[in-house]
């Protein structure tokens, strides 16, 4: 897909519903994943499911996240009778990772790295595979990385199964509360770290409960710069600051 006709599609999906834009770009795509963190994206779950029985859901499964969200995930899966493809990891890359610079080395020196190797390596493997991806990312997320994100976008991270990546973001214009709101009209379950004061959930080490008042994203990553929280999914958002 071309840079003029992700315009155009811009243009045209603008004032449109999240489920109108996951229809589309299933309808779309031979090869498309939605992709599943175990947080308030679960919404394009539910949204994705009624359209496609069959879509493909995947998660990343790093081997630090919560238990509530192990469970959580486990849960999605029995409401909605569906198989979730758990990425993992490479075993070789983690243990030598591990074994040379600990279990905790992000706390000195940054995350990027764990992330790296428990996030981006596993996602890698599964965009090889896909001609797009739909993802949770919201404008309302991030003030330094995520206030420009557009609804449909070439990935600039990673690259599918062909030439380009086609990135979908249904949620790009909406809002925490916009979320909730789809939630609870449509009883859709969510993770209990949310009623923790849990807003934006990651690796359990990384993450935090937020007090009133505080950005979602400061929960994560609180010992570093506030304004590009990013483990590296999502990229292109930094790239696209520089």
């Amino acid at each position: 897909m071309r840079d003029d006709q992700i315009a155009e599609l811009n243009t045209q999906f603008e004032d449109k519903r999240p489920k109108d834009i996951i229809r589309h770009a299933i309808e779309n795509h031979d090869a498309i994943a939605v992709s599943f963190s175990g947080a308030e994206d679960v919404i394009l779950v539910d949204m994705a499911v009624k359209i496609n029985p069959e879509v493909d859901i995947f998660t990343l499964d790093t081997g630090r996240l919560h238990p509530e969200t192990y469970q959580f995930i486990e849960k999605v899966r029995k409401h909605y009778g569906i198989n979730i493809d758990v990425r993992t990891p490479e075993q070789a890359a983690l243990q030598a990772f591990v074994k040379e610079k600990g279990l905790f080395s992000f706390y000195e020196d940054g995350h990027q790295e764990c992330c790296g190797v428990r996030k981006i390596a596993p996602l890698r493997n599964k965009l090889t595979e896909l001609d797009a991806w739909i993802t949770g990312q919201r404008r309302d997320q991030s003030p330094g990385t995520r206030s420009d994100v557009s609804i449909i976008e070439l990935d600039s991270a990673f690259k599918g199964r062909g030439e380009t990546l086609t990135k979908y973001n249904p949620l790009a214009h909406w809002t925490s509360a916009q979320v909730w709101e789809y939630i609870k009209m449509f009883d859709v379950p969510y993770n209990e770290l949310h009623q923790k004061g849990f807003v934006s959930i990651g690796c359990e080490p990384c993450t935090r409960a937020t007090l009133p008042n505080q950005h979602e994203r400061e929960g994560r990553w609180w010992w570093e710069e506030a304004t590009h929280k990013e483990c590296g999914l999502h990229a292109g958002n930094i790239i696209s600051k520089g």
